[in-house]
């Protein structure tokens, strides 16, 4: 695909890591926080906010209104539908959903989902741009989280679970998991990598969009998202970083 502006919406350290791959890649790729101006020449964007419905809402609706001829917006989906998401943008049929967790280099495969209105040129359009950042693509349904944030998530919240209910410490946690089940890392060092906002954010949009109880965020992954304790990114998650 041509090599075109890219506008990344966030400053996560997926968000920033999308915008250092984009620019080795080629493209004229760029990171904007919150109510920051994104200029007319940016036809393809990425939005990178997971959850909180209200701000990602309104940075979409003024993205329409100030980029009213873009031709993708790729939106994080890991906390709503992808037709939710494009409900709330001014070209519903130009908006598809992926789902990812940091960090994506580390990545083969990014998962895409298409919303109710969502057009062929757009999944096409979004197919081409993982491709030219060296990933393969997936299509699955439009579901919040999609399927690896998905199953990931309900791990953590389970391991989460264990440790609010004493049933061992987060290091045997880890250990049993990483050595029972052959995983790259335990499941709750794993959420501190990704991001415990992250995780919840999936939680959360899952169990609204079913209202299956099997989604309940646990107790302590709540508080510690309320207390800003995030994992890596924060200094302090289920694992203590530094001294921040």
């Amino acid at each position: 695909m041509a090599k075109t502006n890219l506008a990344i919406l966030g400053r996560s350290r997926l968000a920033m890591e999308l915008a250092e791959l984009g620019q080795e890649k080629g493209f004229a790729a760029a990171l904007y926080d919150s109510g920051e101006p994104v200029p007319g020449s940016a036809s393809l964007i990425i939005d990178t906010h997971a959850g909180g419905e209200e701000v990602k809402k309104a940075e979409l609706k003024r993205i329409g209104a100030e980029l009213p001829h873009f031709s993708l917006i790729l939106s994080s989906c890991l906390g709503f539908t992808t037709s939710r998401i494009a409900s709330w943008t001014s070209r519903p049929e130009q908006v598809v959903g992926y789902a990812t967790f940091f960090p994506l280099k580390e990545k083969k495969v990014i998962e895409l989902s298409a919303g109710l209105r969502t057009q062929e040129g757009a999944m096409k359009e979004a197919e081409a741009l993982f491709r030219a950042l060296g990933k393969e693509t997936v299509w699955v349904r439009d579901t919040p989280g999609l399927v690896f944030p998905r199953i990931l998530s309900l791990i953590i919240n389970e391991a989460a679970r264990s440790l609010d209910e004493g049933v061992a410490r987060a290091e045997e946690i880890d250990v049993a998991m990483r050595l029972g089940t052959n995983y790259p890392q335990g499941p709750l060092r794993w959420a501190d990598q990704v991001g415990l906002d992250e995780v919840l954010a999936v939680l959360e949009g899952l169990q609204h969009e079913t209202g299956d109880d099997r989604y309940r965020p646990a107790p302590l992954l709540k508080k510690m998202v309320l207390a800003g304790w995030l994992g890596e990114s924060s200094g302090r998650g289920f694992y203590v970083y530094d001294e921040r």
